[in-house]
């Protein structure tokens, strides 16, 4: 089998039945065990720092507006997206992937360790006890370093995944490491955060170190996973190409191009997270103590959902969960609309119910990328990877500035709309990608004869 000079040569597609060597099952329970006590473990270090609640109050904190809270998630989309792309063709050529996957982790401690190191020594505060200017410059640069590890640690995870655990076996690993994951996750943050945010210098410094110790510990564990090498050649291009490779996928492939569409769509939700919290809150007399409870019925709400969508995917495929997790993803911004519109004592009670649905999201994401490795041969998953982020990230580094500037001027009830509005255009999608699983083509592209 050869293919172009874009593409490796002599490579077989990955046949994802099991096969029948004793040791090859043994070697992927004991694979299977490694990566969802990763996962386990980033969890719970993830809850500490949770994108849509924890992120934004710091930024809030220490001295940034809408605008800057909005610059997270375009700091984030960017480090999920741009950084996998140039680093596809190293860790496709690398012989075992384990090593990158482990150091990239071991790596997202970094940032978070020099933010707790900031908050715990006070160098953040000036002497009247006001942020230093440079503050929100500082945390913006850990922020952005944070994600373009994380993006290359997901890359890793996902090639390791559609290399050593089968089609079948995907939506258990993540409903397991979720189902594990999520109530020591809750567990942890109601043991400790309550204390830990009682001061707020040094709450923040526990939550950031505590993340960091966790997010060095999940690479550790990786260290002995048993990945037989890889023998992948891919030529060395310039850096446009890399870009252009992933466009490649879009352009040639139509699953991939219906895939697109409901990815472009679905991430503009991504956009609403660091505006939540200000929508239902006042900066002025607001409790950090309030985090707690919504951190944990936001993964309350994952782990919930991964009792159904893992074993829902696995039968039925990628796409009848999908119906599911983005349906669920409309629900937020329709009850955040709610709590625009109504009392001041709705929002101080129930404002914790926006953030429920919220784990629909990973959820969401999960499935995305799950169908990406399904409709690729296992030599082009890193390819297909970095194009689904690039399509994750196109709306949020081109949409997010616009909707923190929106919020700033006109409040939050159209921004929530609007956000509303292109989650339920993602769920129609959602009926126009094909299952690879059945054979079909792609309704797109069906009409489109």
């Amino acid at each position: 089998m050869r293919y172009t000079d874009e593409l490796p040569i002599d490579v077989e597609p990955y046949a994802s039945p099991m096969k029948a060597d004793p040791r090859e099952r043994r070697d992927e329970a004991v694979n299977f065990l490694l990566l969802a006590l990763h996962q386990i473990l980033l969890r719970v270090g993830w809850i500490f720092k949770t994108e849509s609640i924890v992120m934004p109050v710091f930024m809030r904190v220490i001295g940034g507006g809408p605008v800057l809270q909005a610059l997270l998630m375009v700091l984030s989309r960017l480090g999920l997206s741009i950084p996998p792309v140039l680093f596809s063709r190293t860790l496709k050529i690398a012989r075992r992937k384990k090593w990158w996957y482990s150091a990239c982790s071991m790596s997202m401690a970094v940032p978070f360790a020099g933010l707790a190191v900031l908050c715990g020594t006070g160098w953040w505060q000036d002497s009247s006890g006001r942020p230093r200017w440079w503050m929100p410059a500082v945390f913006l640069v850990l922020y952005a370093m944070f994600f373009a590890l994380t993006g290359m640690n997901q890359l890793a995870a996902h090639a390791l995944q559609g290399k050593l655990v089968r089609i079948q076996l995907r939506g258990r690993l993540f409903s397991a490491s979720v189902l594990v994951g999520a109530p020591i996750a809750i567990v942890a943050a109601i043991a400790w955060m309550p204390d830990w945010l009682s001061n707020q210098e040094q709450g923040f410094a526990a939550l950031f170190g505590c993340s960091a110790a966790l997010f060095a510990a999940s690479g550790l564990v990786t260290l002995p996973l048993r990945e037989a090498p890889d023998d992948f050649k891919q030529s060395r291009s310039p850096v446009w190409r890399y870009f252009h490779h992933a466009w490649q996928v879009i352009e040639h492939d139509v699953n991939a191009r219906a895939l697109a569409l409901l990815t472009v769509l679905f991430s503009t939700s991504f956009m609403l997270f660091p505006h939540y919290v200000s929508a239902v809150t006042n900066a002025a007399d607001f409790d950090l103590r309030r985090m707690t409870l919504w951190v944990c019925v936001q993964n309350a709400g994952t782990a919930a959902l991964s009792l159904v969508v893992g074993p829902l995917a696995d039968r039925y495929g990628n796409r009848a969960a999908l119906h599911l997790t983005v349906a669920g993803g409309a629900l937020s911004p329709l009850l955040a609309v709610a709590a625009v519109l109504g009392a001041d004592w709705l929002r101080e009670s129930y404002a914790w119910l926006i953030f429920v649905p919220l784990g629909f999201s990973p959820v969401t994401l999960r499935l995305l990328t799950n169908y990406a490795l399904e409709i690729a041969h296992r030599h082009d998953h890193p390819k297909y990877i970095s194009a689904i982020g690039l399509c994750m990230a196109l709306p949020v580094m081109v949409g997010a500035p616009l909707v923190g500037l929106l919020a700033k001027w006109a409040g939050y009830l159209p921004v929530f709309v609007l956000g509303f509005l292109m989650v339920l255009a993602a769920l129609w999608q959602t009926f126009r990608i094909a299952e690879p699983r059945h054979g079909e083509s792609s309704i797109v592209e069906e009409a489109l004869k």
